[in-house]
């Protein structure tokens, strides 16, 4: 008798206005182990960002989370593998700005289309990269930089962390907007890169400021211009460019979650909704601030538009300044 009496009272429940759309709308959950696939080696700000939100979004969503490294060819590998996967929401791509929209570009066969064969989920964080300068350099912002440079002849060269990296397209895209020249000499890293002005083999970089935060505070070396929408919180006396009259010079490392373009939108909406919130937990904030990058948020849209912003801005980029395409 309880037994036909529950079924009535569902059945009523269901033939009241609008319960069947309630009921069909119920948000998505997995039914598996979920993986967070890092195309980096362990260590780095992408697997970091992956291994803050694992707690957090294990309880949001009720399974186990897997952080996954599968490394290779600056991201390619990895990234490639997510793309070829089933869209049912158990895989997710946590992908760096460089692999999901300068490789594309700057590799003929990258094996992959970030707009064609994913759907953004949620931008997780970002950290503008900067101009740094060697202190030898008389330079404090970007009049003087340009004005320095002006005086050095055809004998100036700056590093970046590899070919083809978004500081590399940064201060090749400061060039063109300057009507500067500079040699670039690239090295295995930002490290690297930042360690070559802080000897004065080359005067000055573009460098990602969570990289370069350490030898920037300790005075090794000197920041003259952020290229980001605002201002660091740890170095807020210095200048954006847009401040310093370089409006369009965005140059940003960011890192954003990604799943396969055949996963339905109820389920990247979902993914969407459990990572948000994820990210605004006190101690996720805290890790991803502690390697100085600063935690976004923001619609799946907005990261959309991100990408194809970023796509078209270093397509102009790779054009202008005939930069190889390997």
């Amino acid at each position: 008798m309880m037994r036909r009496r529950e079924a009535l009272t569902l059945f009523s429940l269901a033939m009241l206005p609008g319960a069947g759309s309630a009921l069909a709308q119920a948000p998505w959950r997995p039914t598996k182990p979920v993986t967070l696939l890092v195309p980096f080696p362990p260590g780095g700000a992408t697997d970091l960002c992956a291994r803050a939100l694992q707690p957090g979004l294990q309880a949001a969503l009720g399974q186990t989370v897997i952080v996954e490294n599968r490394p290779g060819a600056t991201g390619v590998v990895g990234t490639r593998a997510v793309a070829a996967m089933p869209g049912d929401g158990h895989v997710l791509l946590v992908n760096a700005s460089g692999t999901m929209t300068i490789q594309p570009i700057v590799m003929q066969q990258p094996g992959f289309d970030p707009e064609r064969d994913f759907k953004p989920v949620v931008l997780a964080m970002s950290a503008p990269n900067v101009i740094v300068v060697n202190p030898q350099v008389p330079a404090r912002g970007v009049a003087e930089l340009k004005a320095w440079m002006a005086t050095q002849g055809d004998k100036l060269s700056f590093s970046s962390s590899g070919i083809g990296s978004s500081e590399q397209l940064g201060m090749e895209l400061f060039l063109l907007r300057t009507g500067l020249k500079a040699l670039h000499v690239p090295f295995a890293g930002g490290a690297a890169a930042i360690t070559a002005v802080i000897q004065n083999t080359v005067p000055f970089s573009m460098v990602n400021s969570g990289t370069a935060a350490p030898q920037i505070t300790s005075g090794q070396i000197r920041m003259v211009a952020v290229a980001g929408p605002r201002r660091l919180t740890w170095a807020p006396e210095v200048a954006t460019m847009a401040e310093q009259g370089l409006p369009d010079l965005h140059s940003l490392s960011w890192t954003g979650l990604f799943v396969p373009a055949a996963t339905p939108e109820p389920v990247a909406d979902a993914l969407h909704a459990a990572i948000a919130a994820t990210l605004r937990q006190p101690e996720v904030v805290e890790r991803l601030e502690r390697i100085r990058f600063v935690v976004e948020g923001g619609s799946r849209a907005e990261l959309g538009a991100l990408v194809s912003g970023d796509l078209a801005r270093w397509r102009g980029v790779v054009k202008d300044a005939g930069i190889a395409v390997n």
